[in-house]
């Protein structure tokens, strides 16, 4: 059922691209200007791998921005451990207490 459901999901999108590749496979040359540098490819190559280069990039920003988060997270998880660690020590500082008997007046 899952496999049927990815495939109805990918499928359109994969289509998609399938027939705007198809579509533009007029060449495209492009030049980087301080040099005498050109590539030749299809139009449709030019645009589906900048569109990819940039989802990559996004991806990239995305991931370094969520470092603050994961470090916010490592501190956090310490100090509940260390609060644990106290919490304990202390019920065990209790259980001790009311274990003893009573002082005798």
């Amino acid at each position: 059922m899952k496999r049927l459901l990815r495939l109805l999901l990918i499928a359109p999108p994969l289509l998609l691209l399938a027939l705007f590749a198809g579509s533009n496979r007029d060449d495209a040359t492009l030049k980087l200007w301080p040099t005498d540098f050109s590539l030749t490819m299809p139009l449709a190559l030019v645009v589906l791998g900048s569109a990819g280069l940039a989802f990559l990039c996004g991806g990239l920003l995305v991931w370094v921005g969520t470092f603050r988060l994961h470090r916010q997270l490592r501190r956090s998880e310490e100090t509940a451990r260390l609060l644990e660690e106290q919490v304990r020590a202390l019920r065990a500082q209790v259980d001790q207490r009311q274990a003893l008997p009573p002082p005798a007046a």
